[in-house]
């Protein structure tokens, strides 16, 4: 489905290309990718050949106000036979400032409000330019996916209305309602509000919130404060709350669940442009009277212009146990094109159902090079050693190409 939809695209934009006086203008990059890894699935060692596509044509009329987008990718299993998969993420067709007031997508796409997001084959429409308050209402096919196919079927729909603030430098607010069906079933329907407020050049207020009105309760909540005191300091404090919520079609639905909330304070210090630092607390309440307490340190580091090393240390207390650690990365341009890159997590687990600790660890290493202003390679390479693999080897090489 997925390359089919993409050959019909790639046919449409070399035709308008052809045929334009003006000439449409077609963008994207090709990221071919191959990846080998255990499958903890099968206990197989899997090994795939990817190809990420990402297209734009634009330009396509004189206004430049109608457009195509699209991105998809294909996967072959090269060594256990499970033969290809594809899936197709969007491929809509965009039309902006109609009578200067309406934008509108038509076709496979992403959409994304404060009270849900979703995958939809359908339409969205986008009202604006009409006072301090602009509107946005969506619906469509709800396209889901499992782990190898596409596996919506009649009857699943995604719905959603939204109403924000527009034209406002300093403040953000939204208010948005968002509805699922499975199979005809309503197995979602949730209202959302998101808001951001600038105060004083040095203070940004923000939190979002969605409630679910089938379970009556708030499935998540998040209120939190940035304050920057000078142009090289950021302090932060944010409150969180998550009870999870399943559609009402899902077998989970009829389980028990726990809230759990968590109170974090961060700061964020740039010393000069060699030194960064980092550090962070967390103080978890689990329903049921378990609490948790995890601390965080790291700095960044330049000691010279080309290297850069990411230091990081974390302890975790309380709740079943207790984990600490330390993650290194150190990344060398040894020139403009050339990138070398490595590093090293370890941990140590010490949870209340075991006697011993445990020891996790992993290695990696890598590089990017820029063979050409649009061509580039990647190559990371990782093992992991833990209390259930000796070795366990995986990898991924990236060529992407950008037109």
């Amino acid at each position: 489905m997925g390359i089919k939809g993409f050959t019909r695209l790639l046919l449409l934009g070399s035709m308008l290309t052809a045929s334009s006086g003006w000439a449409a203008e077609i963008h994207g990059r090709s990221s071919t990718q191959l990846s080998w890894f255990n499958n903890y699935f099968n206990e197989q060692r899997q090994v795939e050949l990817a190809e990420y596509l990402r297209l734009s044509v634009t330009n396509i009329d004189k206004e430049g106000k109608a457009s195509l987008y699209g991105y998809g990718r294909v996967t072959q299993d090269l060594n256990n036979g499970e033969g290809s998969t594809s899936r197709l993420y969007y491929l809509y067709g965009e039309y902006r400032d109609l009578f200067d007031k309406v934008d509108f997508r038509l076709g496979r796409q992403f959409v994304n409000s404060a009270a849900g997001t979703a995958i939809i084959d359908g339409g969205q429409v986008d009202l604006k330019n009409v006072g301090p308050v602009a509107f946005s209402a969506f619906a469509g096919r709800d396209v889901q996916f499992d782990m190898e196919d596409e596996v919506s079927q009649g009857g699943d729909m995604a719905f959603g209305v939204a109403a924000y603030l527009s034209g406002l430098k300093n403040t953000d607010l939204e208010l948005s309602w968002f509805r699922k069906l499975d199979d005809w079933y309503i197995a979602r329907d949730i209202l959302g509000a998101s808001f951001k407020q600038y105060l004083f050049n040095s203070v940004r207020l923000y939190g979002n919130t969605r409630y679910d009105v089938v379970a009556e309760t708030f499935n998540e909540v998040l209120a939190g404060v940035k304050y920057f005191p000078t142009s090289n300091l950021v302090l932060t404090g944010e409150w969180y709350q998550s009870y999870p919520t399943f559609d009402t079609t899902s077998i989970y639905s009829v389980f028990a669940v726990d809230r759990y909330q968590e109170a974090v304070f961060r700061a964020d210090y740039t010393v000069n442009d060699k030194i960064a630092l980092n550090g962070g607390y967390t103080f978890q309440i689990f329903e049921g009277g378990d609490n948790g307490h995890i601390y965080q340190l790291g700095c960044t580091l330049r000691p010279l212009e080309p290297l850069q090393i990411d230091l990081q240390y974390d302890n975790n207390q309380g709740y079943n146990g207790s984990t600490h650690g330390i993650i290194a990365d150190a990344y060398y341009d040894v020139t403009k094109s050339l990138q070398l890159a490595g590093g090293i997590a370890y941990d140590v687990y010490d949870r209340e159902s075991i006697d011993n600790s445990e020891i996790a660890r992993v290695y990696w290493g890598g590089g990017k090079y820029r063979i050409a202003k649009n061509m580039a390679a990647s190559l990371r390479v990782e093992n992991n050693v833990n209390d259930q693999y000796s070795s366990d080897v995986t990898g991924r090489f990236v060529f992407d190409y950008d037109f």
